[in-house]
């Protein structure tokens, strides 16, 4: 039964120990490096910036394309098997920090410019969809490209735990009209995977993952 006086990030630290040994998640997140990893910027990003990063799933092959690479996410326990992987790893190029970027002062606490953002599966938890991507465009450099994997509009059933409040997964149209208000341009989605589950409901059920990109202008 699931504990609903667990806040979101507390949530996370109590699956964390857990985390990697999802062989559905494992797969989704083999998938998702590769189409981010295949549609990064010709030209080495500088400095980018993954939010929602939890154990390092995908930022740890990004971050091999990257000449630096910050990780934010909000769960303390994700970011502690993450910086276990890097030490073990010896990987210099990767800072992680914990942050709400959605949250009060998540905004005024992250610092830089960055030329290439990303996430995975992490926008349907952000219940302003819109302020986020504001806020993304906002620490971003001219040109700086931007690619979210998430999910399809689905029928509520994907998450098991029926308390998690999250959105059921997001309408492309919809979401392209929010990316242009928030002043991207460029914007085009693919289908990268499709997470093959059975759900709340006990039903199999296909759950199509898209990767969507899109340019911040240059000046």
């Amino acid at each position: 039964m699931a504990d609903n006086s667990l806040t979101g990030s507390q949530r996370f630290d109590s699956m964390a120990s857990e985390w990697d040994a999802n062989a559905v998640r494992a797969a989704l997140a083999d998938s998702v490096s590769r189409a981010i990893i295949a549609h990064m910027p010709v030209r080495r990003p500088e400095n980018a910036l993954e939010f929602g990063c939890g154990t390092g799933l995908v930022t740890l092959r990004v971050a091999l394309r990257c000449r630096m690479l910050t990780a934010v996410d909000t769960s303390r326990e994700m970011l502690r098997l993450l910086n276990e992987k890097i030490a073990a790893g010896h990987v210099p190029n990767i800072t992680t920090k914990l942050l709400d970027l959605a949250g009060e002062d998540g905004d005024s606490t992250l610092e830089g410019s960055f030329d290439f953002v990303f996430s995975s599966m992490t926008l349907h938890h952000i219940p302003d969809t819109a302020s986020l991507l504001s806020i993304l465009n906002g620490h971003m450099s001219p040109g700086g490209l931007l690619a979210i994997a998430d999910l399809d509009a689905e029928d509520g059933l994907f998450h098991d735990d029926a308390s998690e409040e999250v959105h059921s997964g997001f309408d492309r149209d919809k979401l392209e009209k929010m990316l242009e208000a928030a002043g991207f341009t460029s914007i085009s989605f693919i289908t990268v995977h499709v997470v093959e589950k059975k759900n709340r409901a006990g039903k199999h059920a296909s759950y199509p993952v898209f990767l969507v990109t899109a340019l911040k202008p240059q000046l």
